[in-house]
């Protein structure tokens, strides 16, 4: 069976870091009120100038490295994001482009917060099809440029970076002792809409627009759909959560990684949380995390780590893998 095999990650961050106590000179609120109801400290912010397809370079130059590969053993790239340098052509062209990648194919998967996840299916799917052979996968946001500075309910929570990993195909006996991705488990609900989305776009007001959330109530639903997503996946699988040795979610808020981790009973120490230093990065904080537990350490070739994310849409789901 073949299987997508996780053979390189990178993770990139614009320079400039944004803290609460900054935060609190431009707007109505405070370190301690931050803190206490999203667990951010600090989020980084691209420079005036500095586009998407800069941060998804960075990360991408760092999986590639990682994995010993040229971008031209690439076959396909894949990027998720919210936020596109321009409205057309794809981030993931300007990416293949910059990375002298003459061949292939490259295109944006735009599934908010979710989108790493999405992508994450993707790739493997194209994978498994023998579309493709080497995928790389990013996921990179400028969430900085659809913040309303104003609103202290959501500038407070967003950062920008970028993430990415290499999947390559590989031969797998087809059972739970393969390397490689498992499954992919993907909902949506467009009911949600008026809960989490940006009041702006070209065929609706010719602006980008401002992100608008409806905090409580996202809570709420990210809370039960994530759990719902672990536990699909899990199933499929045939594993439960004890089997797990690293849970990487999407870095919304603190207070919903606790959450979930409490509904499921996952132990806090396997869950891997980057939020206080990242704030939500959307489609890039999830391997955002997973870089950070791969050069840290934490994340050791073999065991099984399972990504989950849920974003504006509303969109969510789940990825089961062995590193």
């Amino acid at each position: 069976m073949i299987r997508s095999v996780v053979v390189g990650c990178g993770a990139y961050l614009p320079e400039t870091v944004l803290t609460n106590a900054e935060l609190a000179k431009r707007v109505d609120t405070s370190d301690d009120w931050i803190r206490e109801r999203t667990g951010i400290r600090q989020r980084h912010v691209a420079k005036p100038g500095e586009k998407t397809s800069d941060l998804a370079l960075q990360a991408a130059r760092g999986a590639l490295t990682m994995a010993g590969m040229d971008a031209n053993e690439l076959d396909l790239i894949v990027c998720a994001t919210t936020t596109p340098d321009e409205t057309f052509p794809a981030t993931a062209t300007t990416l293949q482009a910059r990375l002298n990648m003459n061949h292939g194919a490259a295109f944006d998967v735009q599934a908010v917060c979710s989108g790493f996840v999405y992508g994450m299916a993707v790739a493997d799917s194209f994978i498994k099809t023998g579309m493709a052979r080497t995928v790389l996968l990013v996921g990179a946001e400028t969430m900085s440029r659809l913040m309303d500075w104003t609103d202290r309910t959501t500038c407070v929570l967003f950062g920008d970076g970028a993430g990415a990993v290499v999947l390559q195909a590989r031969e797998g006996r087809g059972d739970s002792t393969d390397r490689g991705v498992f499954n992919s488990k993907l909902f949506s609900d467009g009911r949600l809409h008026d809960l989490l989305y940006v009041d702006g776009g070209p065929s609706s007001t010719q602006t980008t627009g401002h992100l608008r959330m409806q905090g409580k109530e996202v809570f709420r639903h990210a809370v039960t759909n994530i759990s719902n997503a672990i536990l699909a996946s899990l199933a499929e699988a045939g594993l439960t959560i004890a089997d797990i040795d690293w849970f990487i979610p999407h870095q919304a808020n603190q207070r919903i990684l606790d959450g979930t981790a409490r509904k499921l009973g996952i132990p806090p120490e396997k869950v891997v949380s980057t939020v206080a230093l990242h704030g939500n990065t959307s489609a890039a904080s999830v391997p955002l995390a997973l870089a950070t537990a791969v050069a840290d350490g934490r994340v050791q070739k073999g065991q099984l780590v399972l990504l989950e994310a849920m974003g504006g849409g509303f969109t969510w789901g789940a990825s089961l893998l062995r590193w």
